[in-house]
């Protein structure tokens, strides 16, 4: 009797735990069984593997094989495990070396001729692989990705001969290159939008907050265009911010672009997209449109017309910045830290208010348009801003500041939110209190304006934080009266008009 023992890594959420593979040989006649819970895909690789080591030239042990992934409880899925499967039954029959794949962990799937194909989910993975100062050995494709995390502990090929070689000592597998980090990539320019002054400015406050932001306004007045340039003036991504993006990317999409992994998301999802295209499922639980935004921007073109069950799926994870997925087999959860810039016509034709539209929609459309988006949820968007239509003469004229310029005054703002430890859209409560204090006169202002237009206090608190945001725009130390009016602004035209 033989056992030998091969790690490799489980894929659940954006974790990966690890997985021991433990094959045994003994006597008894030929078969192969795996056990540890595995689904279709796992247990349809010992036919992969068969054909992967005869192709090879390895001798395929007429034995009985059983194979444990551990820990038992915990489902296996997809074709990751197969380059880990077949170095346990090669080693188990002395085929190759024992010793040094303790100091490895495997994750690659095998094509029939014994080639390594590509998996998903190789990035978080890695992450972990490195923190417990071992090697990891993956497909080729694979290998950009994984070396964002630690390119002296990843060595890729490209078929299974290669990888019992170095094993045997008799060749060594190749380094991937680290991707190139500048990110710089060309983003729209803000100078595109002609006049819209009060939006322009409405999204230089979002962006130096981090705030979410609601255009409201007739159809082609510049909403998507003013929404489609929030990512050419926000900051780059740290590096560490760049790699939860990426392993979010590489958990839902398994496919890694070296080109794109610093950008900012910026994601679109259309009106007629499912809770849980936004938020995320499945029987296997993956990142939805929220998730695949964290550190980025998600834009809801046409707001009212997502169903209203979809819309309130976002509730949760603009608060905590996180979503959990719960399942009969478990629970997966994923980052959501996303930026929420929405859009939507006034009324259902798009023409209230606009002095060259014609409205046709009655008082009860209206009404009916408006309550397709709940109180709750208009609750949680800091600036609710109009975009009204423009003259020709507007479109005429200069175009506006670039978003190399804006960008420098966000940085600038951001820079002293950090020094004070968070975001201003994410401020604690504890915080708020000493960060957003208030003089006795603007106290009562604030007062009035809540009183008046009935604001919650969660609206309360965020007209605070956005004021804190534009006085941080002007390198104020403390809120000042015109701070204060500017954000109530933002917040009482979205209770007029919306």
């Amino acid at each position: 009797m033989s056992l030998s023992i091969v790690y490799s890594r489980a894929q659940l959420g954006v974790e990966a735990p690890l997985v021991t593979v433990e094959v045994h040989l003994s006597g008894g006649l030929p078969s192969l069984s795996i056990v540890g819970l595995p689904e279709t895909a796992v247990r349809e690789s010992k036919d992969r593997v068969r054909s992967a080591l005869l192709h090879s030239g390895f001798e395929f042990p007429t034995r009985r094989i059983t194979i444990n992934l551990a820990p038992a409880d915990l489902p296996k899925q997809g074709g990751r495990y197969d380059l880990a499967i077949a170095l346990g039954i090669l080693a188990a029959s002395g085929q190759v070396a024992e010793a040094p794949l303790l100091q490895h962990e495997f994750l690659a799937e095998l094509a029939l001729g014994g080639a390594l194909r590509p998996v998903q989910g190789t990035l978080p993975a890695m992450l972990a692989i490195a923190r417990q100062q071992r090697c990891l050995v993956c497909a080729q494709e694979n290998g950009p990705e994984a070396a964002l995390a630690d390119n002296t502990r990843v060595r890729v090929a490209t078929h299974l001969l290669d990888v019992c070689a170095a094993l045997n000592g008799k060749q060594s597998l190749d380094i991937p290159r680290i991707p190139e980090r500048s990110g710089i990539t060309t983003q729209p320019d803000l100078a595109d939008v002609r006049g819209q002054p009060s939006a322009r400015r409405a999204l230089e406050v979002a962006a130096a907050g981090n705030h979410s932001l609601l255009f409201v306004g007739p159809p082609g007045t510049g909403k998507t265009l003013l929404a489609s340039r929030l990512p050419g003036i926000l900051p780059p991504l740290s590096d560490q911010e760049a790699l939860e993006s990426a392993a979010i990317t590489s958990v839902s999409q398994g496919h890694f672009d070296p080109l794109r992994w610093r950008r900012r998301p910026f994601r679109t999802p259309h009106h007629t997209a499912s809770a849980a295209a936004l938020v995320g499922g499945g029987s296997s639980p993956r990142p939805g449109e929220i998730s695949l935004s964290h550190h980025g921007v998600l834009f809801l073109d046409e707001l009212p017309e997502f169903r209203r069950n979809v819309l309130e799926v976002l509730r949760e994870p603009l608060e905590s910045g996180a979503i959990t997925i719960s399942r009969a087999t478990g629970q997966a959860e994923f980052p959501a830290r996303f930026q929420l810039v929405a859009a939507m016509n006034p009324c259902p034709c798009g023409y209230l208010g606009d002095p060259d539209g014609d409205c046709h929609c009655s008082d009860e459309q209206v009404q009916r348009y408006r309550a397709r988006i709940s109180g709750p949820l208009l609750d949680r968007i800091d600036l609710q801003v109009q975009v009204p239509r423009l003259q020709w003469a507007e479109l005429d004229g200069e175009p506006g500041e670039s978003s190399h310029c804006v960008r420098r005054r966000v940085l600038a703002a951001r820079s002293r939110q950090q020094q004070r430890g968070c975001l201003n859209a994410t401020l604690p409560l504890q915080q708020l209190q000493r960060v957003c204090s208030l003089d006795p006169p603007d106290k009562a202002i604030l007062h009035r304006a809540a009183n008046h237009f009935r604001l919650s206090p969660r609206a309360v608190h965020r007209i605070l934080k956005v004021a804190r945001s534009i006085a941080d725009l002007a390198q104020d130390e403390s809120i000042r009266t015109a701070h204060l009016h500017e954000a109530i602004s933002y917040r009482c035209l979205g209770k007029q008009t919306t």
